[in-house]
């Protein structure tokens, strides 16, 4: 192996919307349990965006609170929670260079797929992940721990992936895997066992509840806000009077209220824990305004709501999907669909082979709808899907929904949304809509038409080595998402070009390109003609890969 250089170069985020190229970066030598990795490749992704603008508020860039020992992560230099430097990327394929005396089940010269949720490290809101609070791939080296990277059950978070694959489209199998999981995710439908229970208001039949209970299941305990009624249950009942006597902070699995008081149900959202589920049970009433909540809890908190205008809580139980998919005949509409995110949410639709959809694909630019339309529609006649583009910001379409998926991080269209909505409708929150962004939402036209609020982030290590097969069997191309690629000096124009909108595609960084400027695939021709010549039908491909890779 060629002796490692002392310095690298790398993009960091040093705070809010502060990014640098730091040119002097140190390279890290490797402790017994360490890998330092080569970057091959790295996809910019608008989730780069929440960090870039969030940094330590981010939830994956807080302190890591448990599911590893805090020794091994005092030993890790590329541990940065906090306010410390953080280097973003998380798109990424990457080659071990050098590997520590214990390192055991990785191997020098190994090329690996990251999958950068590590979901059984906690952090006070979400996980620890790589490119937040631990370094990302927007550097020529990364420096990993094996332990760290390795679930409890022995699973790593490293994919092997050969060297037949372009480094592009392995990379951007990740991205690809997070839209697979907002379908592919499956709903909580029980009351959570073990959990806690939380139930508020008066106008509810103790029997009822109790066949509710055996029809959906026990929680451990129950606490009970209620000045006249009574639980008869072998469920451990704490009763107190108002919400005002629970401690500060307090949060439930479960929370059922039986009412239509606003300002209570802005009270009790709050409550919900993280994979919690609010069911409200309107019992004739009516909420009468719009209701305010941070509505990115569904999103990076997991949180669900659902409700019955009746007053049986089993019936907005019986509410809730079992799975997040598209179902037939769904009229789809990808509300900012000519972003990377869109364009694949548009195109795992279209190929899905579910019969009978339409798929609108909305966007403000008629450039981007230009370019989506260009890969959809071919995909689209083969599948024999109805595929319809339109400019929202000349008209929207006057039709109700079925499925309706958000890629921008805007409150106001999940509000938007709502009203947007068949019976039965689902509105996936796919954008990661900040945590304390409150959106206005009419819940008495939620609750009315049975809607259901899903949302999903990151991806499971099933998702992505699902996806992984569909690229090998060349069922997907994940390369039809490329539009642009960049060396690492021109990373934070990328970023910035993400944060813009400008380029309707993804970007992907080639560390190893030192001078490569942010360029377009459709400008190749240009300035590099001889790659340009390696593209299929505009398209980017292992052949165009290499011949960039080998360019003086």
């Amino acid at each position: 192996m060629a002796s490692l250089p002392k310095t690298q170069r790398a993009v960091q985020l040093v705070g809010p919307d502060e990014l640098i190229f730091n040119d002097s970066k140190k390279v890290p030598d490797v402790g017994d349990y360490q890998m330092l990795c080569k970057v091959e490749v790295v996809g910019l992704c608008f989730s780069d965006l929440k960090l870039l603008k969030q940094f330590s508020n981010h939830p994956r860039k807080s302190e890591v609170i448990s599911g590893i020992d805090k020794e091994i992560l005092e030993d890790l230099p590329s541990y940065v929670p906090g306010e410390l430097p953080a280097v973003p990327g998380h798109e990424a394929v990457v080659t071990v260079i050098k590997a520590g005396d214990k390192v055991a089940n990785h191997k020098e010269g190994g090329r690996y797929l990251v999958q950068a949720d590590f979901r059984w490290i906690k952090t006070k809101s979400s996980n620890g992940a790589f490119g937040y609070n631990f370094e990302g791939a927007l550097q020529e080296y990364v420096l990993v721990d094996e332990r760290v990277i390795t679930a409890p059950d022995g699973q790593s978070m490293f994919i092997e992936v050969s060297d037949d694959l372009p480094a592009s489209a392995a990379a951007l199998v990740e991205p690809w895997a997070c839209v697979e999981d907002a379908y592919a995710s499956s709903e909580r439908v029980t009351i959570k066992a073990g959990g806690n229970m939380l139930v508020v208001g008066n106008a509810f039949d103790s029997k009822l509840f109790n066949d509710f209970l055996v029809e959906f299941g026990k929680p451990a305990s129950i606490t009970l806000v209620s000045d006249s009624q009574q639980l008869e249950t072998d469920v451990v009942v704490e009763k107190v009077s108002e919400l005002s006597s629970l401690a500060q902070g307090s949060s439930f699995d479960d929370v059922i209220y039986f009412g239509s008081d606003a300002a209570v149900i802005e009270s009790l959202v709050p409550m919900v824990a993280n994979h919690g589920l609010l069911n409200i049970v309107l019992c004739g009433g009516e909420i009468g305004r719009e209701v305010s909540m941070a509505i990115g809890r569904v999103h990076y908190g997991n949180i669900r709501i659902t409700g019955t205008v009746g007053c049986n809580p089993a019936e907005a139980m019986r509410n809730i999907p079992e799975t997040d998919e598209i179902r037939p005949g769904d009229k789809i509409n990808v509300v900012g669909a000519g972003g990377p995110m869109g364009l694949m949410h548009v195109v795992r639709n279209v190929c899905q082979g579910i019969d009978g959809i339409v798929v609108y694909a909305g966007d403000v630019s008629d450039e981007r709808l230009e370019a989506l339309t260009k890969i959809v529609k071919p995909l689209a006649e083969k599948s024999n899907v109805d595929y319809r583009p339109y400019n929202a910001a000349k008209a929207n379409p006057e039709e109700k929904f079925d499925y309706i998926s958000l890629m921008a991080p805007v409150g106001q269209l999940v509000s938007q949304a709502v009203k947007s909505c068949n019976a039965n409708g689902r509105i996936n929150i796919f954008a990661g809509i900040p945590v304390d962004v409150v959106a206005d939402i009419d819940l008495d036209v939620y609750i009315a038409e049975k809607l259901y609020f899903i949302g999903t982030s990151g991806s499971t290590l099933e998702d992505m080595k699902l996806v992984l097969e569909k690229v090998k069997s060349k069922k997907l191309d994940t390369n039809v998402s490329v539009a642009a690629v960049a060396g690492l000096g021109a990373a934070v124009e990328g970023i910035r070009a993400v944060e813009n909108r400008s380029i309707a595609g993804k970007i992907i960084v080639y560390p190893a390109c030192k001078n490569l400027k942010l360029i377009k695939l459709e400008d190749l021709q240009n300035d590099f003609p001889q790659i340009a010549e390696k593209l299929d039908s505009g398209l980017w491909t292992l052949q165009a890969e290499k011949k960039l890779l080998a360019f003086p």
